[in-house]
């Protein structure tokens, strides 16, 4: 494997650590995981996060420094907003279920932009690198839908044997994300 390769899957794998983080959090709240949601997640947000550095190519130099002046925000508030809803399905009683699918609709799209923001800042960087965009993003992409996947299952196990108060903490975990993102960014 040569630097190259090593280096794209440093930076997948850095990449996909908040897609990792929120399929834990996310799993956790689920009453019942499906090989479907487990599907729609791990594929979702490895086409999101393969698609962002892709525009990010795309879009090169002329539209860097608007993105960066607000993509922090929106990673906050899209991750805020999942986070306190998890939080707030933890905290209501047994015998209330989840509103709504986090694997589905809105949700999933929310997630899906949420944790792939930064990837259209790298895939800016790499258009000004000169690199082969298609052989990085099917690794970043790839990289990223493993892991969520690895992450849906693991935060199962730990739904199934914490309960609630995973949802509870994986809500906390989603906002921690958005409030990580965004002091990096502002500091």
């Amino acid at each position: 494997m040569d630097m190259d390769t090593l280096a794209t899957l440093a930076i997948a794998v850095g990449l996909a650590m908040d897609a990792f983080s929120v399929a834990v959090a996310t799993s956790v709240a689920l009453p019942r995981l499906t090989g479907r949601q487990v599907f729609r997640f791990g594929f979702h947000f490895g086409l999101f996060q393969a698609g962002m550095p892709v525009l990010g190519w795309l879009s090169g130099q002329t539209v860097a420094g608007w993105v960066e002046a607000w993509d922090h925000w929106l990673a906050f508030g899209l991750l805020a907003f999942v986070g306190g809803k998890s939080i707030r399905d933890g905290l209501r009683s047994q015998g209330e279920l989840l509103a709504a699918d986090p694997t589905r609709g809105w949700s999933l799209v929310m997630l899906s932009v949420a944790t792939s923001i930064d990837a259209f800042a790298v895939g800016l960087s790499l258009a000004w690198l000169r690199t082969n965009i298609w052989s990085t993003v099917l690794i970043i992409g790839g990289v990223t839908g493993g892991l969520t996947v690895m992450g849906m299952l693991l935060g199962r196990q730990l739904g199934a044997r914490f309960g609630r108060r995973m949802s509870v903490f994986g809500g906390l975990v989603l906002v921690a994300i958005g409030v990580k993102i965004l002091v990096e960014h502002l500091g």
